[in-house]
């Protein structure tokens, strides 16, 4: 790696902790539902209320993704694990206490691989433990009053905790887009920050290089990553602002205001003593057995990372349209259907970077929901490689297979006669007659203005009413001019 950029003259030290919502049914101690948006408070049992009597009993679902995290990563999967009690006094905590992991969490160490523009990163991982989120306080419409939502309360979480590794909001934004990929690609959370299924903390702090840490700022809660780049990007400067100034920095959790573009102070930063960590006497060790780290080892996908090395190899795409096909199960198995049936592993990847994914982001749109199929673009592709259609010619047929939902890709073809020519006798005769009608731009082109040669290919393809191959008419004109 090259030395990490200045800002100001200051390295930025970033280290992030991820909540991923786990894709389980139920809650982590207990039956009650996790579907996303039901009425407030219909959710929440007797367990998730903390009434007096009630007992937490283990989701083995949550444990299963969090072994399968844990392998995607290369971590240890502890044998044996501990939960904990984290002691702070919320409204929206009915239990006074949230159940964690503190000493002894399931997934220890670990890294993800990321990429920033053309450089490769190693991002380590501290750890991943199993928690309980909180419920939801709600400050709107209640008459100057604040609500309270238990719906949330003990719903799984994963907590995914980085070192302090990244030096740029950049290589912040592309961890946690790589590790939303990777645990949408693992099953183990939906990834939907929107419900607050993926969120991101980001502990921030500047130094000078060489010295040590500087007092960090953690700004909670960022569920986009457009956000999370602005509130790191803020943050920094902020805090460089302040050390000029010949001002410290106080340790806090902060907000980002989107509106301003600005973090502000919410809190003092707690640390671990502030929350009086112990073992929950309610909820014994977690243990995990080799044979069952194994039987979800056997049940692992392959991951994104090595199918895309698999693209490059077997395929020969670049890096780049690699990573690109494998950024979800859904394109990537899309992106296999199709060269699958045509044959053109790199035409394919063009046209699912280039028109596919335009007309998906325009429309906010997922593989899933393309209105062309695979097997249609297929064909689509398997025109332009036996060259009954023109680059051009094939973008009018994705129009109107995507904007009228058509299948019949020759149909389309016939209905807006947009056929190549392939004659070749048909051809030879049209670019005869182009040369003897333009003998200017003849002489032109033999006097090595090259610009003359391409006024000749548009007279031909003129001519053919655009249904000439401009390749085929191009050498044909070549072998005419001498």
């Amino acid at each position: 790696m090259s030395a990490p950029a200045l800002t100001r003259g200051y390295e930025v030290v970033i280290g992030l902790e991820t909540h991923a919502q786990l894709s389980t049914a139920s809650k982590i101690f207990s039956g009650a539902s996790t579907a996303f948006g039901a009425a407030p408070n219909t959710q929440a049992c007797a367990v998730d209320l903390a009434l007096p009597g009630t007992l937490p009993v283990m989701n083995r679902g949550a444990v299963e993704r969090a072994i399968r995290f844990g392998l995607a990563v290369g971590a240890k999967v502890a044998p044996l694990s501990i939960f904990a009690r984290k002691n702070y006094f919320y409204p929206d905590l009915p239990k006074g206490y949230q159940i964690s992991q503190y000493e002894t969490p399931v997934v220890q160490g670990g890294s993800v691989e990321i990429v920033v523009g053309t450089a490769k990163k190693t991002v380590h991982l501290t750890r991943a433990h199993l928690e309980e989120d909180a419920g939801k306080s709600l400050h709107e419409d209640y008459h100057g009053q604040t609500g309270i939502d238990l719906n949330r309360a003990g719903t799984p979480l994963l907590e995914i905790v980085t070192e302090p590794d990244m030096r740029s909001s950049a290589q912040a934004v592309e961890y946690a887009k790589t590790l939303h990929t990777l645990v949408v690609w693992l099953g183990i959370c939906d990834g939907n920050m929107q419900e607050g299924s993926f969120r991101c903390d980001a502990n921030v702090s500047v130094r000078r290089p060489g010295q040590p840490f500087g007092t960090r700022r953690e700004i909670k809660n960022l569920n986009s990553f457009k956000f999370m780049q602005q509130a790191i990007d803020f943050e920094v400067q902020w805090q460089i602002d302040r050390l000029e100034d010949g001002l410290k920095i106080e340790q806090a959790t902060v907000l980002f205001d989107p509106d301003s573009g600005e973090t502000r102070a919410m809190r003092s930063k707690e640390d671990a003593q502030d929350y009086r960590y112990f073992p929950d006497p309610d909820l014994p060790p977690l243990v995990i057995a080799p044979e069952w780290i194994e039987r979800v080892r056997s049940q692992m996908p392959e991951l994104p990372g090595a199918m895309a090395a698999r693209f490059e190899r077997e395929d020969e795409l670049a890096a780049h349209d690699a990573a690109m096909m494998a950024q979800s199960p859904a394109f990537a198995r899309y992106y296999e259907a199709v060269r699958d049936a045509c044959g053109q592993p790199k035409l394919v990847a063009n046209w699912l970077m280039g028109e596919v994914a335009k007309r998906l982001n325009a429309e906010e749109r997922t593989i899933d929901a393309s209105p062309v199929a695979a097997a249609t673009l297929a064909a689509l592709i398997a025109r332009i490689g036996d060259g009954s259609l023109s680059n051009n010619g094939a973008r009018q047929v994705f129009d109107a297979l995507w904007s009228e939902v058509r299948s019949d890709v020759d149909a389309v073809i016939e209905a807006k006669g947009l056929k190549q020519m392939n004659d070749s006798g048909a051809l030879e005769a049209i670019v005869a007659a182009v040369i003897a009608a333009n003998a200017k731009s003849v002489d032109e082109y033999r006097a090595g203005k090259d610009k003359a040669f391409n006024a000749l290919v548009g007279q031909v393809m003129k001519a053919s009413q655009g249904k000439a191959n401009p390749a085929q008419a191009s050498e044909l004109l070549k072998k005419k001019l001498g």
